[in-house]
């Protein structure tokens, strides 16, 4: 056993050395054969924990894929609805916008339109007020000449006498009054106006005192107006004794005579102030007029002597009157005849209308009478 079967490396190698050496290596195999076992069951173990991680890993990352795609059909499913959605929104904000627009324009139209046309109707009432404002200077600058007028007792006369001259005229014919005509006495009044009917005259002046008016008007306090008045009242009072004595001339004129006011102003101061004097003045006979009752006065005189003149001519009417209900008459009895004319001539119309109708009767019967030739024997031969 302690034989040398070789020599390795200077060592002598005995069969002892081999049968250590088969026995280690076969301990050695073992151990291997052990540990590469339970490595290879690590391994195993190992490779299944790999391969089951990786179906997990796998059937995770299959549900992650599926959820992605249901997500990616979800988004974009979504992302259709958010389209069409929008699409919807865009046309229905376009439509809006549109009828918004058209609203608008609407609205800008008629407001434009109205604009112009109260700009239109502004210019109208501009032009109105301007009108007024010249129609206002124009007033003034008259009144202003009214008032120098008033302030000069000549010319204040002159304007009275002026529009009580345009009254008359304008209402009466041109041989129904005079102007400054003088009376048996010397006098000469304003006007005298010829009554239908009546061999007197209305005489009519036009010279009223209005310097104590004009005063009265002016007054600042009240004793200086009272002071006025009392001076008015004086005055009207000498003015119609005056006119009185003067006009009312007995046979010539009338037991009336008018004393005219040139301003309706002046007549309602003169009634509201001074009744007392307007009273006096009609016991006296002397009719304060203002222009108004002036026209008034002359409209009726005319109304008395159209009255007049038809009653003058009311036998002429009458005669008129009788021919025309003669003529009547004659054309009731004219209108009889030709109404009986008439009657003839439509009963002479019937009768011909029925002789008509038996012709046309008696020509019916005549064509449905059968008028066919009889049957008549064939004509012979010559040689039968």
């Amino acid at each position: 056993m302690q034989d040398v079967l070789f020599s390795l490396g200077g060592v002598a190698v005995s069969p002892v050395h081999l049968v250590f050496a088969g026995g280690g290596f076969a301990f050695g195999l073992l151990a291997a054969g052990v540990f590469g076992g339970a490595r290879a069951r690590e391994r195993i173990a190992a490779e299944t924990l790999a391969a089951d991680q990786a179906a997990e890993v796998e059937r995770r990352l299959g549900e992650i894929g599926r959820l992605q795609a249901e997500m990616t059909g979800r988004m974009q499913t979504m992302a259709e609805v958010f389209g069409s959605r929008q699409a919807d929104l865009a046309r229905g904000l376009g439509e809006r916008l549109d009828g918004l627009g058209q609203r608008i324009g609407g609205t800008l139209a008629d407001q434009t339109r109205a604009t112009h046309a109260s700009l239109t109707s502004l210019a109208e009432r501009l032009a109105v007020i301007d009108r007024a404002q010249r129609g206002i200077a124009d007033l003034s600058g008259e009144m202003l000449e009214l008032k120098s007028i008033l302030a000069n007792k000549q010319a204040r006369g002159a304007f009275g006498q002026g529009r009580m001259e345009a009254i008359v005229a304008d209402a009466l014919p041109a041989g129904a009054y005079a102007f400054q005509a003088t009376l048996t006495t010397g006098v000469r009044p304003d006007c005298l106006v010829r009554l239908p009917g009546a061999a007197s005259s209305l005489a009519i002046d036009a010279k009223f005192p209005l310097e104590a008016w004009s005063a009265a008007r002016e007054a600042e306090t009240p004793e200086a107006r009272e002071k006025a008045l009392q001076g008015l009242r004086r005055d009207v009072i000498r003015h119609v004794a005056d006119v009185r004595d003067k006009y009312l001339v007995p046979g010539e004129t009338h037991d009336v005579a008018f004393l005219f006011v040139p301003s309706e102003a002046i007549f309602a101061d003169l009634h509201e102030h001074c009744a007392d004097v307007v009273q006096r003045a009609h016991r006296a006979r002397v009719v304060i007029v203002s222009p108004s009752l002036l026209l008034l006065a002359i409209q009726l005189v005319q109304s008395i002597g159209r009255d007049q003149a038809i009653r003058s001519q009311a036998h002429v009417i009458r005669r008129e009157v009788g021919h025309l209900a003669d003529d009547v008459a004659r054309l009731g009895e004219r209108v009889a005849k030709l109404t009986a004319h008439f009657g003839q001539a439509a009963r002479d119309l019937d009768q011909i209308a029925l002789s008509a109708d038996k012709v046309v009767r008696r020509t019916a019967r005549i064509e449905a009478l059968d008028l066919e030739p009889e049957p008549s024997a064939a004509p012979r031969l010559a040689g039968e």
